[in-house]
């Protein structure tokens, strides 16, 4: 018998391993529906969905492994990183999703909760908060939306020696600013972004990119607390802004 291993589980949803089949479960269908239809949208690989019977989806695994494992350093080539930064760039071309996404005066109002929270709470020192809010600032800017995967962190892309095999968890997709996709590429690796850039194959504003990595990291440290999970890397990205 197949051993059952836990990927990720918190109070909202949990994703498990079964030999080479990924079942998701998820207590939120409108939010399970919004996965299934980016996939289907998407002009990347995504896994081939098997069945589905709510709450639960069931997904074959995909071939390779991850690009990396936030707060590990990652062992992919620098080719691996360009090709997800092309991977990035096909998808951020392809017809708009249906969902909005974020209006940037409703993250701007979100930010400022939450570094108040960090702040009150004393989860963050709070010159620490302070001062990466007012990096964070540069990245709530007018953008032009594209499709964007919503959580491109390296554990949900594959790779086989230097290609993308696929993408995983799309439940955040939604229009949205491209260089929100790249930061979280690259956040925590931010020794691999001259190899995304490159293989984005376009211009990118930089100083935009890092004010992602400060306000992703100050909207999800609460979150990963209140979930039960090690905010290090996301506290290690807010440390190195400062310098």
């Amino acid at each position: 018998m197949e051993e059952v291993e836990v990927i990720v589980a918190h109070h909202e949803r949990a994703t498990l391993r079964v030999g080479d089949v990924f079942l998701k479960v998820d207590t939120d269908q409108a939010r399970a529906d919004a996965e299934v239809a980016a996939m289907a949208l998407a002009s990347v690989p995504t896994p081939e969905i098997l069945w589905r019977k709510p709450p639960v989806l069931a997904l074959a695994a995909l071939p390779g492994r991850e690009l990396g494992r936030p707060g590990t350093p990652s062992t992919a080539s620098p080719e691996a990183w360009a090709a997800a930064g092309a991977a990035a760039r096909k998808l951020h071309e392809a017809p708009l999703p249906p969902s909005p996404g974020w209006d940037p005066d409703e993250l701007a109002a979100e930010l400022d909760r939450e570094c108040a929270w960090l702040i009150a709470n004393d989860a963050l020192p709070a010159d620490l908060v302070t001062r990466n809010h007012q990096i964070a600032k540069a990245a709530l800017r007018p953008w032009t939306p594209v499709f964007t995967h919503g959580d491109l962190q390296v554990a949900h892309i594959f790779v086989v020696g230097d290609e993308v095999t696929g993408v995983l968890d799309w439940s955040e997709a939604a229009q949205g600013d491209a260089l929100f996709d790249l930061a979280a590429l690259t956040l925590a690796h931010q020794e691999h972004l001259a190899d995304v850039v490159a293989g984005y194959g376009t211009d990118i504003d930089l100083d935009v990119l890092r004010a992602w990595w400060s306000l992703r990291s100050l909207r999800v440290v609460h979150w990963l607390l209140g979930h039960g999970f090690d905010p290090a890397p996301e506290v290690a990205v807010l440390e190195a802004q400062l310098f």
